[in-house]
């Protein structure tokens, strides 16, 4: 026996031994070009997978269209008015929240935007703007385009703190340190819970403190965060926080997004927002009235009836994970993504490297893969795993993102990965 097949078996065995592994019957995989096998799906921080009754629930929501027409609203098996409220709790679960503090509402950046206008109140001395560098376009966009909405200068209110030259993640100490260092022109910190390219997971409970305690108010952008690591976000006094529902979570392609406001703002009806019909109060909603009176907690952001086809593949994702629990998929993702490095390390050094943080408590499931080769050979590399349904995601110029999802992910799939990278660099 090779030592491809030692490994094989060694995560055989784990597989087996897996508490969580009949999950991955809870989802549709993609299947080989013959349609015999399972592809390997290591693309849950891009497009999470379908879970099986999503297409049910769907229907049941076509059903009850056709049947009841307006009716539905208030008749329907899930009435369509309180919608939403059908994903509160296993929202509030997974960011850590109690349920006043979480709605699922709109896609990412829109939320962003909304948050911004609430907590983004900029003065002539406290002006500032802080975001990573390379932050993900859509936030930066956001950011900046806030930062001039309000008559300021990019250059001079947007600050960004980078890794160090020669580098690839931020270094705790560097952000911290420009936190407390502008602290007195900052008038938001907006963040990434998990940082798209480089999968680092960010101390998000000490930049709030450091922070909060300097003035700033805080928010993060967890669209790699939530349902990729346990979060707690009430505890850590976060003010806001904004996510897809996607990747990890399972919506579906363009998935309803979410946020969450802490609850000392819930009744901080005094902070200026743009308002919407379904923010407002819901005993006097449909009254109809001039004046809007917001409804206390996150919900009083909300500006539209929710979406209910974006919204109910989402309910029964949210049921896996209260039935997998995050600190069981926590630890099933840092064996996974453990072994994931090593094989990595041992059979690709010198042509692969790790970009994301070799410590698990700095990174969620995903590992970024720098390949070591010519941009041209290098995006071949990636295209050559693709056509051979090994499923993984290219950020130029030479950076693999994979992941492997503990909800839906085999310990031999790793393996199988890894061995693929492996013939791909060889070729």
């Amino acid at each position: 026996m090779d030592v491809l097949d030692i490994g094989l078996a060694d995560a055989a065995r784990l597989d087996a031994a897996d508490l969580l592994g009949a999950l991955r019957d809870e989802f549709r995989l993609p299947m080989d070009r013959n349609g015999r096998r399972e592809a390997v799906y290591l693309c849950g921080h891009s497009l999470g997978l379908q879970p099986v009754r999503a297409e049910s629930l769907v229907r049941e929501e076509l059903e009850d269209w056709a049947r009841l027409g307006v009716e539905g609203h208030l008749h329907a098996r899930r009435p369509w008015v309180p919608y939403h409220t059908e994903l509160t709790a296993g929202l509030a679960q997974l960011a850590g929240a109690g349920a006043g503090e979480v709605v699922a509402m709109n896609s990412l950046t829109v939320n962003l935007h909304l948050m911004c206008v609430s907590f983004y109140r900029p003065t002539r001395e406290r002006y500032g703007l802080l975001i990573e560098r390379p932050a993900f376009p859509s936030d930066r966009y956001a950011a900046e385009s806030q930062v001039r909405f309000h008559g300021y200068d990019p250059a001079d209110a947007l600050i960004e703190v980078g890794p160090r030259p020669g580098e690839d993640t931020l270094r705790s100490e560097d952000l911290l340190r420009a936190v407390d260092e502008h602290g007195d022109r900052i008038a938001l910190v907006m963040l990434p819970g998990v940082q798209y390219l480089t999968g680092q997971l960010l101390d998000m409970s000490e930049i709030t403190r450091l922070a909060q305690r300097r003035g700033c108010k805080v928010g993060f952008d967890l669209a790699h965060a939530i349902g990729n690591v346990p979060l707690a976000l009430h505890d850590w006094n976060v003010d806001f926080a904004v996510w897809c529902s996607y990747k990890y979570l399972n919506g579906g392609p363009g998935a309803i997004g979410g946020a969450f406001v802490h609850e000392r703002h819930s009744h901080a009806f005094e902070l200026p927002r743009f308002a919407g019909w379904w923010g407002h109060d819901a005993a006097s909603r449909f009254e109809m009235g001039p004046k809007f009176m917001p409804m206390p907690g996150a919900e009083g952001w909300q500006l539209s009836n929710p979406p209910i086809l974006a919204m109910t593949p989402l309910i029964t994702s949210l049921e896996l994970f209260e039935r997998a629990g995050i600190t069981r998929l926590r630890e099933k993702s840092l064996a996974l993504t453990g072994r994931f490095e090593r094989l990595v390390r041992e059979r690709l050094a010198g042509r692969v490297s790790v970009v994301t943080p070799s410590e698990p408590a700095e990174r969620g499931c995903q590992l970024s893969l720098r390949l070591h080769l010519p941009p041209g050979a290098a995006r071949s590399v990636h295209e050559s795993l693709v056509a051979r349904h090994l499923f993984c995601d290219w950020r130029e110029p030479d950076v693999i993102r994979a992941a492997p999802v503990p909800l839906y992910n085999r310990f031999e799939e790793v393996d199988r990965f890894v061995s693929a990278l492996e013939r791909a660099l060889t070729a």
